[in-house]
């Protein structure tokens, strides 16, 4: 599988946050081709040198690249204009999150976010291949009553 990340479904990696197990499966050496977005990875920098400094951000980036994960930095026409297209429908998406979506589709692949609240209309108009990271609160309800997943039929103890 091909699999784009954005810089929260790194984050909630990098800090073990709600979700981290499950971008554990995207991050298995040589299980995916793994993609980011230079203008995500800046984000993932900048965050990681705002609170731990520039060594640890540094770190960050190396372990990212051992893990596989491979910077595009596309911004050529085509690509930036599908970015702006975004952007300019959906104002409440960061133009790095365009960027993330305008290289999940130029790959064919899936965008791994925890973003649900700015990405769910993505899902929802099936216009891009998206998991969500973290369970919406009705899933996550659903967990805590190991009730069956509305996604998979699945009980959670199944899970």
């Amino acid at each position: 599988m091909i699999g784009v990340l954005d810089a929260s479904a790194i984050s909630a990696y990098l800090k073990g946050e709600a979700g981290a197990d499950i971008n554990k499966q995207y991050v298995e050496p040589g299980a995916h081709q793994l993609y980011i977005h230079a203008l995500n990875l800046c984000e993932v920098y900048c965050g990681t040198l705002r609170e731990a400094g520039e060594d640890a951000a540094e770190k960050v980036i190396s372990d990212l690249i051992a893990l596989g994960v491979k910077e595009r930095d596309d911004l050529d026409p085509t690509f930036w204009r599908v970015a702006a297209d975004l952007k300019a429908k959906y104002r409440r998406v960061s133009i790095a999150d365009c960027c993330a979506l305008s290289l999940s589709s130029r790959l064919g692949a899936v965008l791994a976010t925890a973003d649900r609240h700015e990405m769910q209309v993505f899902a929802d108009e099936g216009s891009q291949r998206i998991e969500f990271i973290r369970l919406d609160l009705k899933q996550k309800f659903q967990c805590e009553l190991n009730l069956p997943c509305r996604e998979c039929g699945s009980d959670c103890a199944e899970r």
